[in-house]
């Protein structure tokens, strides 16, 4: 398709392998922009395309005239400019053709105004606009989250995820929901998240977590499943009703399952219990609360934290930051750590503070310097 990129050093060479991965990288290139435009548009210029060609052909047949000449002539007529015959004047069988070369034209041009007025008033051109935009930002996205559905849970956690800024990709059957959803940092995609393909197209192998919040146990399950195959990497979040689907989520791959009826009833047996308990965690854990935010934080490598007790990080006297737990890479857990205890690379904190202090202490968990 790109013959003027072809090598022909010779067979096998690097060279040649490069130019050959670049034409195929273009050919599928043009082919998925294609793909995506609808079959009017491709008539929209196919027709005319194909007018200019045997009204070219035509006259240089008829008339013997150059191409460049015929091709001239051609455009004047189609267009019903008319400048006049050119460079000779018409013989009775070139004028024969000229009529139904310039009816031609004139139908051409009528229907093409008219599907071009059609595909604007209707917004179709804005939504293959949108698609391509939509291709584009999901091909740039690596480690975001995917929410398969968008049902209460769903918009829920998508509202969550767009609090945090964090990129994600949300799938709902409901075909209609793309054109409501406004969401910023995310992107809607319509159709069955039970499929590979469209799991694929939501970037699955590049995502770093999954929420399967569907409206049915077997659809996160299924989802659980097939996310697992693609990615054994991705952290799975499903959603269960019934207490048998629970284990059987876990089999599948995934990592929590949460049961909101579970969480729902538990919380309001402890609103009556323990109602400041579920005021203090209220107030630490949502985002819009400012005051006091309970968070993880995870200490990766070149971390300046790691190898340091809590005592000598002065991480409760500099940033007035509250260690309530650390979570070993083995899974162990460590509530109410002591002054002593050492910090490790893969230690997990649940610490407590401002937002800006917990900022601060992500960025030193993460490699930068000491506050």
């Amino acid at each position: 398709m790109w013959p003027f990129l072809r090598d022909r050093s010779g067979a096998g060479t690097p060279f040649q392998r490069w130019r050959r991965q670049l034409n195929e990288a273009l050919d599928q290139k043009i082919l998925g922009v294609l793909r995506q435009i609808p079959r009017r548009y491709l008539l929209l210029f196919l027709v005319p395309s194909l007018l200019l060609i045997v009204g070219t052909v035509g006259y240089t047949l008829i008339e013997k005239w150059s191409l460049f000449d015929s091709l001239y002539m051609t455009v004047i007529t189609l267009t019903t400019v008319g400048y006049g015959e050119i460079p000779t004047a018409l013989s009775t069988r070139g004028r024969a053709f000229t009529i139904f070369l310039l009816l031609g034209g004139v139908f051409t041009l009528f229907w093409t105004a008219t599907e071009i007025i059609r595909a604007v008033v209707s917004g179709e051109v804005g939504g293959v606009l949108g698609r391509q935009r939509m291709e584009r930002s999901l091909a740039g996205m690596r480690n975001h989250l995917i929410v398969c559905g968008y049902g209460r849970m769903g918009r829920l956690v998508c509202k969550e995820f767009s609090i945090q800024k964090i990129p994600f990709v949300v799938i709902d059957r409901d075909p209609t929901f793309v054109d409501s959803f406004t969401l910023p940092h995310g992107v809607a995609l319509a159709g069955d998240a039970t499929s590979d393909e469209l799991l694929k197209k939501a970037g699955v192998e590049r995502a770093r977590a999954l929420v399967a919040v569907a409206s049915s146990d077997a659809d996160n399950l299924y989802i659980t499943l097939s996310a697992r195959l693609l990615n054994d990497r991705l952290f799975i979040v499903a959603r269960a009703d019934e207490d048998p689907a629970q284990q059987k989520l876990l089999r599948a791959g995934a990592n929590r399952v949460i049961s909101p009826y579970v969480i729902g009833g538990t919380r309001v047996a402890q609103a009556i219990l323990r109602p400041n308990v579920v005021d203090f965690l209220d107030l630490a854990t949502r985002t819009e609360h400012f005051e006091l935010q309970i968070e993880e934080v995870l200490i990766r490598q070149r971390s300046p934290l790691a190898g340091v007790t809590l005592m000598n990080s002065l991480m409760q006297k500099k940033l007035g930051i509250v260690v309530v737990a650390v979570k070993k890479e083995s899974g162990h857990m460590v509530y109410n750590p002591s002054g002593e205890h050492l910090m490790e690379i893969g230690d997990t904190l649940i610490a407590l503070g401002h937002r800006d202090q917990l900022d601060q202490l992500e960025k030193q968990a993460s490699g930068g310097p000491l506050g």
